[in-house]
């Protein structure tokens, strides 16, 4: 992870996320899938049309390629039209970054649950809208509409911050460069989070970890995984509302954390989990702290977030 690439200012051409039916109309449905009619032919493995159902895989794929995840909805053709604008730059970087289309009006559950994150990053509730994907975690980079050159640029600089974390794998599009083979108990993992098995990946990974205690990329892999399983089903609503109505609920704290992180929101699930440190005493406190470290192996030792929030961290306790 990393800080927030290049933000061009404003939102050109955004729709306003308050004036959407939250449902497409039959005829609109069909405009989410495939290229449209005269564009050029998307290179094969570069695009996933991600679905309520398959979200979570599709961002699972970029735990080890970079990508880019457009919001748009088929109800206006041009949010359409600059998510076919962002495919096609990023074919460009010769499967370096695939890209993750989010159609909000035909998939109410990704509707839910990105549109806080979009008002997040950006302070308004408007697509389309354009994130970076490192190790599979949302990082903002523009709303609206950008331009070519701007468009390139975001790209770029998501390139050389996935770099700087490792994160250097490539997705094998017509003949292009092949991603890098991952070892054995690895693809095992992959191909478990593929389908869904995420007990299978923890195990793959644990036995990485077993024959090489060193494996840098197992020990974050099983971290992610075991943050996936933990909130595998869970109610964001649900959670912050418990979280909110007892600030010493542990369990609805932890909880909640976990899922800011899964969001992309790594600063406040650190902000919370320090202020719960802080507040708490004897086991509960070791808990606390305990799963906090988790967190910081989920994002990874790299992040200043995490550099931070260890300082932090040390403060609090001492």
């Amino acid at each position: 992870m990393t800080s927030t690439p290049h933000t061009p200012a404003g939102a050109r051409g955004a729709v306003d996320l308050t004036a959407m039916s939250g449902a497409a109309s039959p005829s609109s449905a069909g405009a989410g899938t495939g290229p449209r009619p005269g564009s050029s032919a998307v290179p094969e493995g570069l695009l996933v049309e991600a679905t309520d159902a398959t979200f979570s895989q599709a961002l699972t794929r970029h735990m080890t390629v970079p990508g880019l995840l457009v919001l748009w909805t088929s109800q206006h053709e041009q949010t359409r039209a600059f998510r076919d604008e962002v495919v096609a730059a990023a074919a460009r970087f010769e499967g370096r970054v695939g890209v993750v289309s989010a159609d909000l009006a035909t998939n109410p559950g990704m509707a839910q649950s990105l549109v806080p994150l979009v008002v997040q990053a950006f302070g308004q509730a408007s697509i389309p809208a354009t994130f970076g994907l490192l190790q599979g975690q949302p990082v903002p980079l523009f709303p609206g509409i950008a331009p070519a050159a701007e468009l390139t640029m975001a790209i770029e600089q998501l390139l050389e911050a996935a770099v700087r974390s490792g994160i250097t794998g490539r997705i094998d599009i017509g003949g292009g460069p092949a991603e890098v083979p991952l070892p054995p108990l690895h693809q095992a993992a992959y191909d478990a989070i593929e389908a869904g098995d995420l007990d299978a990946a923890a195990a793959a990974y644990r036995q990485a970890l077993a024959e090489n205690p060193k494996d840098a990329d197992a020990e974050l892999g099983l971290a992610q995984v075991d943050l996936m399983r933990r909130t595998q089903g869970a109610d964001l609503q649900a959670a912050r509302a418990a979280a909110a109505a007892d600030p010493g609920d542990i369990d609805a704290a932890l909880l909640v954390a976990d899922l800011d992180v899964l969001g992309g929101h790594i600063e406040d699930a650190f902000a919370r989990l320090l202020d719960l440190v802080r507040a708490s005493a004897g086991p509960e406190r070791d808990r606390v702290r305990t799963h906090l470290v988790g967190l910081f192996n989920v994002v990874g030792n790299h992040d200043e977030r995490v550099k931070r929030g260890r300082t932090a961290l040390m403060n609090a306790l001492f």
